[in-house]
């Protein structure tokens, strides 16, 4: 014969189904959230974490990687001067204007880097090659944004800032965090998209020595540079992701939401798993009136729960992994890091746990005489 909270749990298949409807809501619910805002702060700083530079030289009090002011592309010389430095190039990533063949206006964010050293520049290439921007006035746009550019495909040619473009290539998957897509091209071509002067740039990339430590060759370039500020990948990432997700208040509502999103998960839970434990109250009833302990009452409780999460955080798993692969074709990704999945099903077992708990404390209070009563 099967277990006690085994037989309470699937005699009503109609209570089970609802006490797993709600764990897989809540699971769907806080992944989602918690999703969003993970797939946004990697958004927020991807051209960053993904342009294999170990270093970043900007203007001074730059707040975020969008927003930097050009200075003479002379540092650029003097980094390369600076011992255990590898490499460095001229980098730009800068807002700018794209006409649409039917003449709409759109904004962008021009990324012009060096061809030959390839930091900072398009991943995920799915259409042309890299080295096809070697072409004049060659761009590559990411598939997400071709609608929005009005791109059908690669040969097409608009206008930047008036200035003739034509689309070589497309990436898959480099989003934007604003509405505003990136458009990568060369230097070159960039400092005319972005109407900036020959002589000037807005960032230096510099890729260390084998064996150089980042934070000394960081104070370094501070010291032998005047007039701009330096951080390492990580901090740089740091900050932008930082401006991005903070200071706009877009990560808080983001974050608040995904604490909402449990709040209403442990209500849901808890609401069913208690409705569930006061439908079988008689059946507790008997077990206190023949002399069993309220610990064994706790046990059957507890179980039932537990097997609940099981079920439902497995449920809610294989539709949150739906949910996620569609978003990856929208402009909104949501990301399912291992660790979340993991943290998750630790997460579904306390809602479950909490729930218990509430319904326990109906089911410890019964008066076993209850069972002899009409």
């Amino acid at each position: 014969m099967p277990p006690l909270a085994q037989r309470n749990l699937f005699h009503d298949k109609v209570r089970l189904a609802v006490t797993l409807t709600g764990i897989i809501f809540a699971v769907v619910l806080i992944i989602v959230q918690i999703g969003l805002f993970i797939g946004f702060t990697a958004t927020t700083s991807g051209i960053i974490d993904h342009a294999g530079a170990d270093i970043w030289v900007g203007s001074k009090r730059v707040p975020y990687l969008e927003q930097a002011t050009p200075f003479s592309e002379r540092k650029l010389y003097q980094v390369l001067a600076i011992p255990g430095v590898a490499e460095a190039q001229k980098y730009i990533v800068r807002f700018s204007d794209w006409q649409r063949g039917d003449g709409r206006h759109e904004g962008i964010l021009i990324v012009g880097f060096d061809l030959a050293l390839r930091y900072g520049g398009p991943w995920n290439v799915v259409a042309g090659r890299m080295m096809d921007l070697k072409q004049p006035d060659a761009v590559m746009i990411d598939t997400l944004y071709a609608a929005k550019l009005g791109v059908a495909r690669p040969g097409q040619t608009f206008e930047i800032q008036g200035r003739r473009a034509r689309v070589v290539g497309f990436t898959e998957g480099i989003r934007a965090f604003t509405t505003t897509p990136y458009v990568f091209t060369t230097f070159k071509n960039a400092l005319g998209y972005t109407q900036l002067r020959e002589d000037q740039t807005l960032y230096i990339l510099v890729k260390a020595k084998p064996g150089a430590g980042l934070q000394e060759l960081k104070r370094r370039i501070a010291e032998r540079v005047p007039g701009v500020d330096v951080f390492t990948a990580a901090e740089f990432s740091h900050l932008t992701r930082s401006y991005w997700m903070f200071s706009t208040g877009a990560g808080i509502a983001v974050l608040l939401a995904a604490v909402l999103g449990l709040v209403v998960g442990i209500v849901v839970v808890a609401q069913t798993i208690y409705a569930t434990t006061v439908d079988h109250l008689r059946e507790y009833g008997t077990l206190k009136a023949i002399g069993a302990p309220n610990a064994f009452v706790y046990r059957v409780i507890l179980k039932q729960a537990l097997i609940s999460a099981c079920i439902g955080y497995v449920a809610g798993m294989i539709v949150s992994l739906f949910v996620v692969h569609g978003s990856q074709k929208g402009g909104a990704s949501i990301l399912l890091p291992w660790p979340l999945g993991v943290g998750m099903f630790g997460l579904t077992l306390l809602m479950c746990i909490i729930a218990a708990v509430v319904s326990i404390n109906k089911a410890t209070r019964l008066d076993p005489a209850m069972v002899f009563k009409e």
